[in-house]
């Protein structure tokens, strides 16, 4: 008897991409990184940058940044949309 159990290149594909998304999926952790439980931290040390001087620096990733400003634009009339009664809106 000959089985096939062989994978295409697309079974291939699919299980490279299932892999690197999970691989990828985990990067991007936001925060300090993790001291060593045995490391020796002064309590209370605090960074340089305080939360005001930080909210007044333009950065794309800062999206906090000109939300004391005026809106562009005033807002417009609510025009109906599809789901709107699925919504609840």
């Amino acid at each position: 008897m000959i089985s096939k159990n062989r994978l295409t290149p697309s079974g291939w594909a699919i299980i490279v991409l299932g892999v690197s998304a999970l691989a990828l999926g985990g990067c991007g952790r936001k925060g300090p990184l993790d001291l060593p439980p045995t490391a020796n931290v002064a309590p209370g040390a605090a960074p340089s940058d305080t939360e005001s001087e930080r909210a007044a620096q333009p950065s794309v990733f800062n999206p906090t940044y000109g939300s004391e400003a005026a809106p562009a634009a005033p807002r417009g009339n609510k025009r109906p949309f599809l789901l709107d009664p699925l919504l609840g809106n």
